[in-house]
């Protein structure tokens, strides 16, 4: 999926939406990806001539690309992000990277969904982190 599909799927949008590209790669699998430019708005102030990827944006990404484990593909329910654990950084990301964002299905009870993930830039692991989720039906008009 491009950003246009994604937008689809996933509630997020500039300047939230933090994925280039998405997709199931078997069951219970999906692989994410985004391009750091250098001129994104976290990047501003985090730190001035020495700019670094956030941890808690490489925990966004993340969890973005886990969405698209988690969702499935329907366009009929919100992954809302309940838990984040064992989040570990495990070097930098720097403006010309391209992250690799890999999911897997840790288990489920729906409408509750557990997902590893972990990012690599460079065939490098760069970050990891289990998340869980749920997964929401719109809600009836009040």
């Amino acid at each position: 999926m491009d950003r246009e599909e994604l937008k689809r799927l996933l509630p997020h949008r500039e300047p939230m939406l933090l994925l280039d590209e998405a997709e199931l790669v078997a069951p219970g699998t999906a692989r994410g990806g985004y391009q750091v430019r250098g001129d994104e708005w976290f990047l501003q102030g985090h730190f001035p001539g020495n700019p670094v990827v956030p941890g808690v944006i490489l925990c966004e990404i993340m969890a973005q690309a886990s969405c698209v484990l988690v969702a499935g593909g329907t366009q009929d329910a919100t992954p809302y992000l309940t838990g984040l654990e064992r989040a570990r950084f495990r070097q930098k990301v720097l403006p010309g990277d391209s992250i690799l964002i890999e999911s897997t299905l840790a288990r489920e009870k729906p409408p509750f969904y557990f997902v590893s993930a972990q990012a690599s830039v460079g065939g490098r692991v760069c970050a990891n982190a289990e998340f869980s989720f749920m997964l929401a039906r719109p809600e009836e008009p009040r």
